[in-house]
């Protein structure tokens, strides 16, 4: 495994996920998905927040789990050699899909996170090949920080 150099900013707008979510291991779980010299900040924000990011930026008029916000998808070549991106995750959503998914608040975390590193990085899930690829390693990196495949119950 390659050491990938981090930079890694995590962002709480109160304390209400802090306990639950400490620096070492988002940090943890970021690094399993780092493929590349990366700099990522996380931010855990409320409905109203992710509402407002989604509508914005995707044109889409509701909170939704995850969003990654890559910067240097339109960086000339050669211009910046790392992956840098913000990864936002609404915590009402994450909170109301894992009790809907039977899952573990931490479980749904740790797939969010992996996800949406994955996604800084160029991977995506538009084609049924792109998806497949993304879900399988996403599986796989969840495996090896202990957690069950998300995509089990499909």
């Amino acid at each position: 495994m390659a050491a990938w150099t981090l930079s890694l900013s995590i962002q709480f707008p109160d304390a209400s996920h802090k306990a639950l979510l400490p620096r070492a291991r988002l940090r943890k779980w970021v690094a399993a998905a780092q493929q590349e010299d990366c700099a990522f900040t996380l931010r855990f924000v409320d409905a109203e927040e992710g509402r407002a990011l989604n509508s914005d930026y995707r044109g889409k008029d509701y909170a939704t789990n995850v969003l990654t916000f890559a910067y240097d998808e339109d960086m000339p070549a050669g211009e910046d050699e790392h992956c840098q991106a913000d990864i936002v995750l609404c915590r009402p959503v994450v909170q109301a899909e894992a009790e809907a998914q039977g899952k573990t608040l931490e479980a749904h975390y740790a797939h969010l996170v992996v996800h949406g590193v994955l996604h800084a990085q160029g991977y995506d899930h538009e084609r049924k090949a792109e998806a497949e690829r993304m879900e399988a390693l996403e599986t796989g990196i969840l495996a090896h920080l202990g957690f069950a495949d998300p995509y089990g119950e499909r």
